[in-house]
């Protein structure tokens, strides 16, 4: 999926653009099936009259617990990208307030990754880049192809710092 080419500075390409892997959203998935269940098996309960009261405040209920825990999570999802182009790392994240942080590849001291059980049989895993600032390393947790991304990530690290090692010499 492409990163937004505003987002882009001139000259800039992107070499990898991902959002999170979508085993994220089995939980939300899995609470959706839960909720629209319990809201079929008060429905079928009920009779007319009182019932059909309790009926409704369930199904309110449902409503709100599937927007909440499946409908969010997956716009959640939606919305989050990441992104290395040749200069810098992008992230975007959040539905309605949105969070962005970016990170010159200059500054980039250790790229490393994460593979718990479960990453390893989905093919994913968390991105752990630490970085020459303050803040110490950002975390991009549950990565597609997690391994294949690092690769890509060193070897475009290691392009930059050798265009400026050449630089150096030339002085």
């Amino acid at each position: 999926m492409p990163i937004s080419q505003k987002l882009l500075n001139d000259g800039e390409r992107v070499v990898v653009s991902t959002r999170t892997h979508p085993k994220v959203l089995i939980a939300p998935v899995l609470l959706l099936v839960l909720l629209l269940a319990l809201g079929t098996f008060v429905d079928s309960r009920t009779e007319d009259g009182a019932g059909a009261v309790v009926a409704w405040v369930v199904w309110a209920l449902v409503a709100v617990g599937v927007l909440r825990f499946s409908v969010w999570p997956f716009l959640d999802w939606l919305t989050s990208v990441y992104a290395f182009t040749d200069r810098r790392l992008i992230t975007r994240t959040g539905v309605i307030t949105r969070r962005g942080h970016d990170i010159p590849l200059t500054r980039i001291s250790d790229v490393a990754i994460e593979l718990h059980l479960l990453d390893r049989v989905l093919g994913c895993g968390t991105l752990v880049i630490s970085d020459a600032s303050t803040h110490g390393s950002v975390a991009l947790p549950d990565i597609p192809r997690v391994a294949d991304a690092q690769r890509r990530l060193g070897d475009l690290l290691h392009e930059i710092h050798s265009r400026g090692d050449r630089r150096d010499e030339g002085l």
